[in-house]
């Protein structure tokens, strides 16, 4: 028992005294471990909002409406005992509000499509007080992305990331103008990704995330805990129309591939062939007996690239190129990122029989505009 107790005792002692010593000799030891834990709790995200809030601008857009005159003045039966009256028609403006991101020097703003579209007169407040009228460079709706541009010197220019780097948990901020209160901060964390048929956009990709995203800042920043873009807010998801924890915002990386295009073309190029697809029935699937499935070809446009290429209504598509396809929104996605002009060999099922054609891609036409 006794000389179990002076172990122990010997122990500490050896292990106090080589603690004294490594101290001596690296003084900040210690106070390095503190601010390693201290790290793993973040108390503020002041320095990643101080970064891009300067960057995250107000957009007003509205419309000015000419109501008609009511008929009944243009009536002869109504002139003869009135006389003719001329009433000067009603103006009434209508109004949205949103946010936007200032993307580069040059002025070029990321902001949602539906904010703007059919729109006449489009105003930017930035967060230093400054306001100017803005210039509509494009609209994609497929996207719900729209550029503007603003003509103004020492623009403050957002950080870009990388969201194809993100992942599910990340701490993320999103920025923007909910309810016209002024630029609002709210927290949260990317909750999913690659969220599709959401039923909001032709080509979506979304992050979903648990931050706050109210009306008012759609068109606004998404960004991670040091500061950089990661998603333009599009919109919530919700039955009262204030928020519930789900908030959902495109990738960045397609929101600049998007804005590229808008700037270079004035719209987004596509590959497009002209048919309706459709989700194989289940009696077909069966029937068939397709081990990889496949998409059913609901409608197909006259003088279109599938047409020409002698797809009717009916087909299956197995294939496109060397890609199995078994989902419609994979088929759109795969045939919108080909170059117009691109030769695409074509596997579909008709009847029984398996049939190869050639189609050669056009350009998606551009609706909404």
């Amino acid at each position: 028992m006794h000389n179990s107790i002076r172990f122990i005792l010997q122990s500490i002692t050896v292990g106090l005294a080589a603690a004294a010593i490594l101290l001596l000799i690296w003084p900040g030891l210690l106070n390095d471990r503190i601010e390693s834990s201290e790290k793993q709790f973040v108390r503020s995200y002041s320095d990643a909002v101080n970064l891009a809030a300067p960057a995250v601008v107000n957009v007003y857009a509205s419309r000015v409406f000419q109501q008609q005159i009511n008929p009944l003045f243009q009536d002869p039966v109504f002139k003869r005992f009135f006389g003719d009256i001329q009433p000067q028609p009603n103006k009434r403006r209508d109004s949205k509000m949103g946010s936007g991101v200032i993307m580069n020097s040059q002025g070029y703003i990321l902001t949602s499509a539906h904010i703007i579209q059919g729109q006449d007169e489009i105003q930017v407040n930035l967060n230093d007080g400054r306001q100017a009228e803005a210039e509509v460079i494009g609209i994609d709706t497929d996207t719900d992305i729209a550029v503007l541009r603003i003509n103004l010197d020492n623009l403050p220019v957002i950080r870009t990331g990388d969201s194809n780097k993100l992942n599910v948990g990340d701490v993320v901020l999103a920025i923007g103008n909910p309810y016209d209160f002024g630029q609002t901060v709210t927290q949260g964390v990317v909750s999913a990704k690659g969220r599709k048929r959401m039923g909001i956009t032709t080509f979506e990709d979304f992050i979903q995330t648990d931050a706050d995203i109210n009306p008012g800042s759609s068109g606004g920043a998404l960004i991670v805990a040091t500061g950089e873009l990661v998603g333009i807010s599009t919109a919530i998801f919700s039955t009262t129309g204030g928020s519930q924890g789900i908030g959902l915002a495109t990738p960045v990386n397609l929101a600049l591939n998007v804005m590229q295009h808008i700037i270079e073309h004035g719209f987004v190029v596509r590959g497009w062939l002209g048919i309706e697809a459709q989700i194989l029935p289940p009696d077909i699937l069966r029937e068939t007996a397709l081990e990889n499935g496949g998409v059913l070809v609901a409608g197909v446009l006259r003088g279109g690239p599938a047409d020409l290429a002698g797809m009717a209504p009916g087909d299956i598509i197995l294939k496109l190129g060397e890609q199995s396809v078994s989902d419609p929104q994979q088929a759109i996605e795969l045939i919108s990122s080909l170059n117009p002009g691109t030769k695409l060999e074509i596997l579909i099922m008709r009847g029984w029989e398996e049939i190869s054609v050639q189609a050669e891609v056009a350009t998606r036409p551009v609706y909404g505009q």
